[in-house]
């Protein structure tokens, strides 16, 4: 079963951890810019404001929105449609296999959010980041444990693909029921139409990506002036997507998923993070660090994450409701754990989004964003060198 379940999670990990690296340097290069003197210009390009449109149809938005909103969009797209493809022939289409990263993952996304509340319980405002220690980065993450090769078995970075999926498919619920505006009926209706199109589309077994994409667009700029979150649109698009599993490597789905995932991987993910990462360190202390939105988010990430992800592990094989990895251990499932700490893009975007009326606290997202992430890509990392053998 192992071997049916890892052929195409081979071809993604390679792709998800070279994608790591490029991520890592988009980072520090968005850091390093932040910090020089070429920091005002960074900051103002991102404040832009560019008009897509013809004539008077159209939409204007700074360049931080068109990347944080349309182009995310694109990565949600390329995200369902690989939680999709999983559901119905990979690893998470068998239950006894599903088990074990759907439990984990559960846990790694309560025990954070639980950490931040108790930090922040007494303010409203810094309450709402909730969400943002619960996320977990599949390329970064990914990329670090293709660092430590063939000491770490492959069952392990299938439970790690896996459960980061899960937690994109927890983030994206999250996005659509907490994180979006006030709703505007009119628009509503529209997105319900487009929707309907494309579901018919989908029932008609049309194989050809144009008629999607057109009503796509339409539905991104619907979803975008309905208050809900304009990424819901691609996840939208992609449950529409046909895949029969008849037609394996050959669906229409497949084909989207592996035409578009270099793009996602090396363009828009390196252009999120050079566009995200960024901020001023000025003045910024240890003492930084303990203020109640990073912190809550440090510890989220680097302790929650590992807490709940391997509780929920032990608690779920003891009970035989899930099965260990092939060829592993306790240590190293643990330090599996820990790299699912490693939040950066994905707590990054939430943080854009619990923040959007209250950006005065978004600095204190990403220094703890970026501490927790580190915390957990170095301790994770060595003790999987350690614990592992080549």
């Amino acid at each position: 079963m192992i071997n049916y379940i890892t052929s195409p999670f081979k071809w993604f990990f390679k792709l998800e951890s070279a994608s790591g690296l490029v991520l890592l340097i988009s980072a520090v290069i968005a850091l390093i810019i932040s910090n020089s003197s070429l920091s005002s210009l960074y900051f103002n390009a991102l404040e832009h404001y560019l008009f897509i449109g013809i004539y008077n149809f159209g939409i204007k938005l700074s360049v931080l929105h068109w990347i944080n909103d349309a182009l995310m969009a694109i990565f949600f797209f390329f995200v369902t449609l690989e939680i999709k493809r999983e559901f119905l022939q990979g690893e998470l289409s068998n239950p006894k296999q599903a088990a074990l990263p759907i439990i984990a993952a559960i846990g790694g996304m309560l025990v954070p959010a639980l950490i931040y509340i108790y930090i922040n319980f007494d303010n409203s405002q810094t309450l709402n980041g909730w969400a943002i220690p619960s996320a977990t980065d599949i390329a970064f993450s990914l990329g670090v444990l293709s660092l430590l090769g063939s000491r770490v078995p492959l069952s392990l970075k299938v439970f790690l693909t896996a459960l980061a999926i899960i937690d994109d498919l927890g983030a994206i619920i999250i996005i659509a029921f907490f994180y979006s505006g006030d709703l505007s009926i009119k628009y509503l209706m529209l997105m319900l139409l487009i929707f309907i199109s494309l579901m018919l589309l989908n029932n008609f077994n049309i194989k050809k990506f144009l008629p999607y994409l057109i009503l796509g667009f339409f539905l991104w700029l619907f979803t975008h002036e309905s208050g809900i979150h304009a990424t819901i649109s691609g996840v939208l698009l992609a449950t529409v997507i046909p895949h029969r599993k008849k037609e394996k490597d050959f669906s229409l789905l497949i084909k989207i998923e592996h035409a578009i995932s270099p793009y996602v991987a090396f363009g828009i993910m390196p252009l999120f993070a050079l566009a995200n990462a960024g901020v001023s360190l000025n003045g910024i202390t240890f003492n930084s660090l303990l203020l109640p939105v990073p912190l809550g988010i440090v510890l989220g990430l680097f302790i929650g994450k590992q807490i709940g992800v391997f509780l929920f592990s032990i608690v779920s094989i003891k009970l035989k409701i899930a099965q260990m990895p092939t060829n592993s251990n306790w240590l190293s499932l643990y330090g599996v754990g820990i790299l699912t700490g490693i939040g950066f893009t994905m707590s990054l975007f939430v943080g854009n989004l619990a923040f959007l009326e209250n950006t005065q606290y978004i600095g204190g997202v990403k220094i703890g964003v970026l501490a927790g992430s580190l915390l957990s890509t170095l301790f994770g990392y060595f003790l999987l060198l350690i614990t592992t053998k080549k």
